[in-house]
C-alpha cells in the first residue's frame, strides 16, 4: 500500500553529479544508477514520484521505466521548491517530500517508516552525519520549504521541521565518496548499483 505523500526527487547532470567519488569513468554511471534504484524504492513507497532532472540520459531512462520526470530551474533548493510545486497543483492537501538521490541502500520499510512517523507533520530525516538533510517532508498542503546544502539539518530543525530520530540506516546513508558507498555497500545497494560498483572494483 502506497502512503499519501508525493515526493520529489532531485537529480544532477550526470556531469557534474558525485564529483567526490574519484571514480573514473565510472563516476556517471554510478550516480545514475544510484537514482535509479532510489526511484524504484521511492515508487514503491510513494503515491506518486516527479524527478526533476535536466539530464537527458536520467531522463531517458526514468521514462523507460514510466517514471515522470521534469526540467526545472537551476539549483537544488529551486528545483525542489518547482517539483513540489506542480504535485502540489495536482493535490493542494497533499504531504509533498523532498527525497535525495543518493541513497543507494535505501529500503523500501524504511521510508515507509519515516513517511509514516511523520504523520502529516512537516518533518526531516537527517543524514549519518547529522549535518543533512535526506529527506524532508512538508505538512499536509504547506510549502515544503527546502533548505538543502550545507548544514541543512540545523536549517530545517530551525525552520519548524520536527526530527525524525527513527533507527533507518539506509535513509540516512548519503554517498558522496567512496568511503560513502563502501558503508552503503555494506547494507546491501540496490541491483543497479551492485552492478556499476562491481564494475567499478574491477576496473580499479
Amino acid at each position: 500500500m502506497r502512503a499519501d505523500v508525493d515526493l520529489v526527487v532531485p537529480v544532477k547532470s550526470l556531469d557534474r553529479a558525485k564529483t567526490r567519488l574519484d571514480a573514473g569513468t565510472g563516476r556517471r554511471a554510478l550516480a545514475l544508477a544510484f537514482a535509479l534504484d532510489l526511484v524504484g524504492v521511492a515508487r514503491r513507497v510513494a503515491r506518486s514520484v516527479l524527478v526533476v532532472t535536466a539530464d537527458p540520459v536520467v531522463a531517458g531512462e526514468l521514462a523507460a521505466a514510466g517514471v515522470e520526470t521534469a526540467v526545472g530551474p537551476d539549483g537544488l533548493n529551486p528545483a525542489l521548491r518547482f517539483g513540489a510545486a506542480v504535485l502540489r497543483g495536482r493535490d493542494p492537501r497533499s504531504v509533498v517530500g523532498a527525497l535525495q538521490a543518493d541513497l543507494p541502500a535505501l529500503r523500501e520499510v524504511e521510508l515507509r517508516a519515516a513517511v509514516v512517523e511523520a504523520g502529516g507533520e512537516r518533518a526531516f530525516c537527517a543524514d549519518r552525519q547529522g549535518t543533512g538533510t535526506t529527506l524532508l517532508l512538508s505538512a499536509a498542503g504547506r510549502d515544503l520549504e527546502p533548505a538543502f546544502g550545507g548544514p541543512s539539518a540545523a536549517a530545517h530543525r530551525g525552520g519548524g521541521a520536527r526530527e525524525l530520530l527513527g533507527d533507518w540506516p539506509t535513509l540516512r546513508c548519503d554517498v558522496d565518496t567512496l568511503e560513502d558507498l563502501a558503508l552503503a555497500a555494506g547494507y546491501g545497494l540496490g541491483a543497479r548499483s551492485a552492478q556499476a560498483w562491481a564494475r567499478v572494483r574491477v576496473a580499479g
